[in-house]
C-alpha cells in the first residue's frame, strides 16, 4: 500500500474496513526514502481548486472556507518566509496559538522548509514556555497577539531568541506574520528534500507521572502512520466534514486535525473560540454546520448525555470517537440508545499513532468499555516483566512490538534523553506505560497507568474502572482515584469527586456513593475513602494527575 494511493482518498465502499481480521492481516503502508507530507499530500490534493480543506468559523464573527489550494500557497509563502528571516533546515520552531488557520499554515510550511515544529498549547503559563524554550533549543516563536506577553515574559530569562511571529496583530520587537508571509510567493517548487526518517515534529509528553519528556516524530513516523488513523479508525469518507476538540497543542490534534483527516482529503471543521464548550452549545454547532464526524475527549461525551439528546439535529452525524482517556460504558450505552451512533474509543499516545481501536465492520462489535482491538499496522500485546506475552485475562503491560520490524507510527526518541528512551524499551517490545488485559475475543481492556495501579490487601485494583463506577452515580459528574497509604492494607482506594451542581458533600452522601460502587463492581474496588472536591489538578491536555493526587496523600501519611 502505497502513501500516494492514500493520498488519492480512495475509500473501499460503505466503509473503508470492510473486515477487520483482513486488514489487519494484509495492511502495511509504505515508507519512501524521501517523503514530505505538505508536498506528497496536501499539495497533491491541491490539484482540485474546488476541495475544500477547511471550514473555519469563529463566535461572533465572518466564517471562512478555505481549499487544499489555499493552503498549499500560504505554506508555500510561510515556509520562504521562515527561512529567509535566518532559520535553516532542522531548526526548531515554537509554535503555539488557538485553533487559527495560520496554525496550519505554518505547520505546512515548516514541513516545506524541513523545519521541526513543537507546537504548545495556549493554557502554557510563562514558567512552562521557558521550560519548553530551555529544553529545546527553539530559534524562533510563532504566536497569537493574546499569548505574546506571555513569551516576552519568559524571554527575558531566554535572551538568545531573535526570531518572534506574532498573528493577529502588531507588537513591539515582534514580526507581523502577515506581513511576513504575504511578502513571499506562492511559487510550488520544492524548498527542499526531505528524508522519511529526518525530524518533522517535536512534542513534550502530559506529564501525567513526572516532568514532560520531548517526543519527536519523523516526517514518516505521523504523517504515514495517521493514514491508519484517518482511513480506518476515523473512517472518512468523501465529502465528509470533521470535527476534532483536540487544542492545537496536543498531540490528538495531529492526530484527529491534521494528518488523519488530511491524508484522506476531507474538511476539517474549526471553530474558534474563547467560549467553553458545554453541552449545548457544542451539539447546536454540530447540527448547524452539518458535522458528520466528531471526536473528543470523554469529558464532552459525559456532559451529552445529561442532555435531552433529541433536541438537536444530529442528522448529518454518522460517526463518532473518543480519545484521551477510555470511555466508561454507560456513557457509550446511552449515546448509543439516543443517537443511534456508538462511539468507537481509541487509543495511543503521544509517542504513538492509533494502536487499538474500535472499528467500523461487522467482524468487530464494539464492546463498550473495551479499547477494541490493534491497529492495523501494529502488534499490540500484554506483556510480563520479561517481555513474555501474556494469556487472556492477565494483567500486563500494553506493549508494541518494535523487532524484528519496527512500525512506522512510532516515536524516534525522547530527545536528549537516552535514558528515558531506553527504559521504554523492553526486550522486542515498546512498552507505553499502560495496564491492561486482553480478553477471549483479542479485545484489550484499560487498567490504568502502571504507576496508578492500586494494591490493597494483595488485590490489584486499576483506578479507571472504579472512576467508571463512580461516574455512573448521577451526583457524581467527574472523578479521579489514587492509592492512599493504610497501615493495615498497604493502601486503599481514595476518591477525590466533583458533584453535579444540584448536589452537596456529606457523609450521608459519601456512604451512598460508596454501596452504589459496591453494587456494580468488585466490593473490594469501593472508594474506602471519599473526598469531596471543586477540581482536579490536571495537565495542559486535561488528563488527571493522579500522580499529584497521589503524592498528596502519601505526604499527609
Amino acid at each position: 500500500m502505497t502513501v500516494k494511493a492514500e493520498a488519492a482518498g480512495q475509500t473501499g465502499g460503505p466503509h473503508n474496513m470492510q473486515d477487520y481480521a483482513s486488514t489487519y492481516a494484509t495492511f502495511q503502508p509504505e515508507v519512501p526514502e524521501y517523503f514530505n507530507f505538505a508536498y506528497d499530500v496536501v499539495d497533491t490534493f491541491a490539484e482540485d481548486p474546488d476541495r475544500e480543506m477547511m471550514y473555519w468559523v469563529q463566535d461572533g464573527g465572518p466564517e471562512r472556507r478555505l481549499s487544499y489550494a489555499y493552503f498549499r500557497d500560504r505554506s508555500a509563502q510561510a515556509g520562504r518566509s521562515l527561512l529567509k528571516l535566518g532559520l535553516k533546515q532542522g531548526d526548531t520552531v515554537f509554535i503555539l496559538m488557538p485553533r487559527l488557520p495560520e496554525w496550519w499554515e505554518s505547520i505546512l510550511g515548516m514541513m516545506k522548509a524541513g523545519i521541526v515544529a513543537m507546537p504548545g498549547t495556549t493554557q502554557l503559563t510563562a514558567k512552562d514556555i521557558l521550560f519548553r524554550l530551555q529544553n529545546s533549543h527553539a530559534r524562533a516563536i510563532i504566536t497569537d497577539i493574546e499569548n505574546a506577553a506571555k513569551f516576552d515574559e519568559a524571554l527575558s530569562q531566554y535572551p538568545d531568541l531573535q526570531i518572534k511571529l506574532v498573528v493577529g496583530g502588531d507588537r513591539e520587537g515582534w514580526t507581523s506574520f502577515e506581513a511576513a508571509v504575504s511578502a513571499e510567493s506562492t511559487d510550488a517548487a520544492r524548498l527542499c528534500n526531505t528524508k522519511s526518517s529526518d525530524p518533522l515534529l517535536l512534542y513534550f509528553t502530559s506529564g501525567t507521572t513526572g516532568y514532560p519528556k520531548m517526543v519527536l516524530h519523523t516526517h514518516s513516523s505521523y504523517p504515514i502512520g495517521h493514514i491508519s488513523t484517518g482511513r480506518y479508525w476515523l473512517d472518512l469518507q468523501p465529502g465528509d466534514l470533521h470535527w476534532n476538540l483536540a487544542d492545537t497543542g496536543w498531540a490528538k490534534a495531529a492526530w484527529s486535525s491534521f494528518f488523519g483527516p488530511l491524508n484522506m482529503g476531507v474538511s476539517i471543521f474549526v471553530h474558534h473560540t474563547k467560549a467553553r464548550y458545554t453541552a449545548d452549545y457544542t451539539l447546536n454547532l454540530m447540527g448547524k454546520y452539518g458535522v458528520t464526524s466528531f471526536c473528543a475527549p470523554p469529558t464532552i461525551y459525559r456532559m451529552f448525555i445529561v442532555e435531552d439528546l433529541k433536541k438537536y439535529d444530529l442528522s448529518k452525524l454518522r460517526n463518532c470517537v473518543g480519545a484521551g482517556e477510555p470511555l466508561n460504558s454507560e456513557v457509550i450505552e446511552v449515546w448509543r440508545r439516543e443517537t443511534g451512533h456508538t462511539i468507537r474509543d481509541g487509543y495511543g499516545q503521544t509517542e504513538t499513532c492509533l494502536l487499538c481501536g474500535n472499528f467500523p465492520t461487522p467482524d468487530m462489535p464494539v464492546k463498550p468499555g473495551s479499547m477494541g482491538k490493534p491497529a492495523p499496522g501494529y502488534v499490540v500485546d500484554v506483556i510480563d516483566e520479561e517481555g513474555n506475552p501474556l494469556p487472556d485475562g492477565k494483567e500486563g503491560d500494553i506493549a508494541v512490538q518494535v523487532k524484528p520490524k519496527r512500525p512506522v507510527g512510532l516515536f524516534q526518541e525522547y530527545l536528549n534523553n537516552p535514558g528515558a528512551t531506553n527504559a521504554s524499551m523492553r526486550g522486542d517490545w515498546y512498552v507505553t506505560g499502560d495496564r491492561a488485559y486482553r480478553d477471549e475475543d483479542g479485545y484489550l481492556w484499560f487498567v490504568g497507568r502502571a504507576d496508578d495501579v492500586i494494591i490493597s490487601a494483595g488485590y490489584r485494583i486499576g483506578p479507571f474502572e472504579v472512576e467508571s463506577a463512580l461516574v455512573e452515580h448521577p451526583a457524581v459528574m467527574e472523578a479521579a482515584v489514587v492509592a492512599k497509604p493504610d497501615e493495615v492494607r498497604g493502601e486503599i482506594v481514595k476518591a477525590f469527586i466533583i458533584l453535579n451542581s444540584n448536589y452537596t458533600g456529606s457523609p450521608e452522601l459519601a456512604q451512598e456513593i460508596q454501596k452504589f460502587v459496591q453494587q456494580i463492581t468488585a466490593p473490594y474496588k469501593y472508594p474506602r475513602e471519599i473526598e469531596f472536591v471543586t477540581e482536579l489538578p490536571k495537565t495542559v491536555s486535561g488528563k488527571i494527575r493522579r500522580i499529584e493526587l497521589r503524592q498528596r496523600e502519601q505526604k499527609k501519611a
